[in-house]
């Protein structure tokens, strides 16, 4: 039975994470380590091993509609794979509390953020001004299921997208969450990306960040096979489905529901840091 519930653990976070562009790290760890009793060591391993598997899944779906933009992707990740390696040696060395209050913080924080930026990022249906990338080196164009319609953007702010992807990429190793959780915000809000299309490359980039620190915890002990494979299982068919599910559902929607979960689960964490559990 325990085997069974991994497996539906992970479908459902792989599903919400492909829809909202976060590998569903960022879900799965509250999970294990809040009601299921798995040490958040291993929970945050089995969550990167996770990543990798819902990046892998939801790519195929997301490619088949031109959504990733692979030029701006493999820009973005020499930052993030430099920080995952950075957070990942933090991250064996630090206790349970430490880990599951910084969690919390994170989770609150960027939750909150979206809340109050909702509907001030670029349309999901009308050309993004260029900003500093004028001559459109790493802009995009997908068409928009849903509307019927192209979307034509451009990429500004470059450096800033650089440094989010750092810390991005530090967090991905010290909470094993991917990073996504940083760069769809600061693609949509700060870069000019489309919502659609920053949860698409986010998904392609979060794969490659999660490897760089999953060697980390895989080399001192902390991956539990028992725990990451039906886990994995589950989130591997969960992002599929979601990556299908996402060029049909309004951006909007996807981002309130993600910040209405996060405050939740920003809780439980700030809670558990402190020894309160609401089990």
């Amino acid at each position: 039975m325990i085997v069974i519930s991994y497996v539906a653990v992970g479908a459902a976070v792989g599903l919400f994470g492909a829809l909202v562009g976060l590998g569903g790290g960022i879900f799965l760890i509250p999970v294990l380590s809040l009601f299921m009793g798995v040490p958040i060591h291993t929970a945050i391993a089995a969550s990167l091993v996770a990543v990798i598997a819902t990046s892998s899944s939801s790519a195929v779906g997301y490619l088949r509609h031109d959504l990733s933009n692979i030029r701006l992707g493999m820009i973005l990740e020499v930052a993030t794979t430099v920080g995952a390696v950075v957070g990942g040696l933090v991250a064996t060395s630090l206790n349970r509390e430490v880990l599951s209050g910084l969690f919390g913080v994170v989770l609150a924080t960027v939750g909150v953020y979206m809340i109050v930026k909702q509907g001030k990022g670029p349309p999901e249906s009308a050309d993004v001004k260029r900003g500093d990338d004028s001559r459109g080196r790493l802009g995009g164009r997908y068409h928009d299921v849903r509307r019927d319609e192209d979307v034509v953007y451009g990429v500004r702010r470059v450096p800033f997208g650089l440094a989010a992807s750092f810390v991005a990429g530090n967090l991905s190793g010290l909470l094993g969450i991917g990073g996504g959780v940083i760069k769809v915000p600061a693609m949509t809000l700060a870069m000019g990306v489309p919502p659609k299309a920053a949860i698409a490359t986010s998904n392609f980039m979060i794969g490659v960040t999660a490897c760089a620190s999953a060697f980390i915890y895989y080399s001192r002990g902390y991956i539990d096979p028992r725990v990451a494979v039906p886990v994995v299982l589950g989130v591997t068919v969960g992002a599929f489905a979601g990556s299908r599910l996402t060029p049909r559902l309004k951006s909007s929607h996807l981002v309130l529901a993600l910040a209405t979960v996060m405050l939740l689960l920003a809780l439980q964490m700030l809670l558990a840091a402190f020894g309160i559990s609401l089990r």
